[in-house]
């Protein structure tokens, strides 16, 4: 209270000709400006959008553009794609609510891209700048921990108030692997799903690519290399399905 009645009666003796004297100060910026507040209407779209099928938009952030902008540009362009993203959200619910469809909603996904682009190059930066000035990427540490099941997976360190052997949840959230008979089982049974998905994979490509070059004998084998890197293209064309059931002239 003694200090509030001391202001008070300080900016009270304050005159005239007291405020005349910043006449010649020099001109600052007094005002500021923001965009306009809508309020809850922040989270809606345009008007002139509402209804209509098809709502045009451009592409996504490429991670090479948001490269050569700085880290203000940055920080504004991903507050510009969380309010566009909250927007597109509280759309989507609405025309769900209404059973309507949701006009356009790959603009959802544009966002979301641009959104992973933008923490990307923002990451990238972060860590050359720890290497150069610490000698360490400046990551939160982590390392690969063995769940209940037996199935290895990356865990990155957290800290916790309470240490690990009087942390009860952490416990019952990060159960350690015991070896028994039934988990052994379920490792066999998985990696064998596991070697089996990945024959039959690539047995679908080695018979796609048997068959582009029965339909394309000239292709470019290089092109053909780079999008099948696992197949063996030599023995693709030394197979009988590929040579036909002729012989050659």
């Amino acid at each position: 209270m003694f200090k509030l009645a001391s202001l008070s009666s300080s900016l009270g003796k304050l005159t005239l000709s007291s405020l005349n004297n910043y006449k010649n100060a020099p001109l600052v910026r007094c005002l500021s400006v923001s965009v306009p507040q809508r309020g809850l209407m922040e989270f809606f779209d345009d008007e002139k959008n509402w209804g209509a099928t098809e709502v045009k938009s451009g592409r996504s952030w490429k991670k090479e553009e948001l490269r050569l902008k700085s880290n203000t540009d940055l920080h504004k362009l991903w507050y510009v794609l969380l309010k566009e993203r909250n927007m597109l959200l509280t759309m989507e619910q609405e025309a769900n609510d209404q059973t309507q469809l949701f006009p356009s909603p790959e603009r959802l996904d544009k966002v979301e891209e641009s959104m992973e682009n933008l923490e990307a190059v923002v990451r990238e930066r972060n860590v050359a700048y720890h290497q150069l000035e610490r000698g360490e990427t400046g990551e939160r540490p982590g390392r690969v921990r063995t769940g209940p099941f037996g199935l290895k997976s990356y865990h990155k360190m957290c800290q916790y108030l309470i240490p690990q052997h009087l942390n009860k949840k952490h416990r019952e959230t990060h159960e350690e692997y015991r070896p028994n008979k039934d988990t052994e089982d379920f490792l066999l049974k998985y990696r064998e799903k596991l070697y089996l998905t990945k024959k039959r994979k690539q047995r679908r490509n080695f018979n796609h690519v048997i068959g582009l070059l029965n339909r394309f004998p000239n292709m470019d084998m290089q092109a053909l290399k780079e999008q099948y890197p696992d197949v063996d293209i030599e023995k693709a064309k030394a197979s009988r399905r590929h040579r036909g059931h002729f012989v050659p002239k």
